[in-house]
């Protein structure tokens, strides 16, 4: 017995005659974007975030506050994808480490929670990201290595509103390029993070993340491998089908 109508309430927002409308909250330039775009094909998506993001590769962009920007226009689009600052999630601002940056004036912002929220009230489904120590539910563990990208990056996503099954994380075939307590290491990743001691630079990142858009260190840094987004979209793509076959 199959019941149409109340699975269709589930996933009412696909644009099934026109581009799938993503949003990308806390863009940065966009690697998340440029992924969500190889997977979807006939989309639009908008960029948010509270930075100027000049290198932005997406269709639209807006400057301003991104969970304010999902609680005002977050119902305008068929998927939602969010990468909150992992600056204030991670182990670097928990614990004796949190003491020690509010010592010295260090904050960071904790968004997971009002952007979780802001999210559930759109009625969308939607994707956050975020690093190990992070208040992210772990639906989705991906690493560099699945892809085979120079870069590790492990990354969750909790999934809102949909479903998909967690992949085989493969062994990682050595050890992140650069200095450990003054030693040299030698291996097949890159460490895209800071500077120094053996640290990517920006051509080793763009290559490793596989982004060819852009040539600011520091946004290179921070943007997700589009592989990682791309995975997500195709896997979303999916389990939306599955919805609508059962419906059919």
């Amino acid at each position: 017995m199959t019941q149409p109508t109340s699975i269709r309430r589930a996933l009412p927002l696909l644009a099934l005659n026109g581009p799938i409308r993503v949003l990308d909250a806390f863009s940065c330039i966009g690697g998340g974007t440029d992924g969500y775009r190889r997977a979807f094909g006939n989309c639009h998506v908008t960029g948010v975030d509270i930075q100027a993001q000049p290198d932005y590769c997406g269709d639209a962009f807006h400057q301003g506050d991104a969970v304010e920007f999902i609680l005002e226009h977050g119902h305008e689009f068929d998927f939602i994808h969010a990468s909150p600052p992992c600056q204030g999630e991670g182990a670097p601002t928990k614990g004796t480490n949190a003491a020690r940056n509010a010592a010295i004036g260090r904050t960071y912002p904790r968004l997971i929670g009002p952007t979780r929220a802001a999210l559930k009230a759109t009625g969308r489904p939607y994707v956050i990201e975020n690093v190990a120590g992070s208040e992210v539910r772990k639906d989705v563990r991906l690493c560099g290595e699945q892809f085979g990208l120079a870069v590790l990056m492990h990354r969750y996503f909790e999934l809102g509103g949909w479903t998909t099954v967690q992949p085989a994380h493969p062994r990682h075939r050595g050890r992140v390029r650069g200095y450990r307590h003054g030693q040299w290491h030698d291996g097949p990743y890159v460490a895209a993070y800071g500077k120094g001691g053996g640290k990517a630079t920006v051509a080793e990142i763009r290559e490793a993340k596989r982004i060819d858009w852009s040539t600011d260190h520091l946004r290179l840094r921070e943007a997700l491998p589009p592989a990682y987004t791309e995975w997500i979209g195709r896997a979303f793509l999916a389990a939306h089908a599955l919805t609508l076959e059962v419906a059919a």
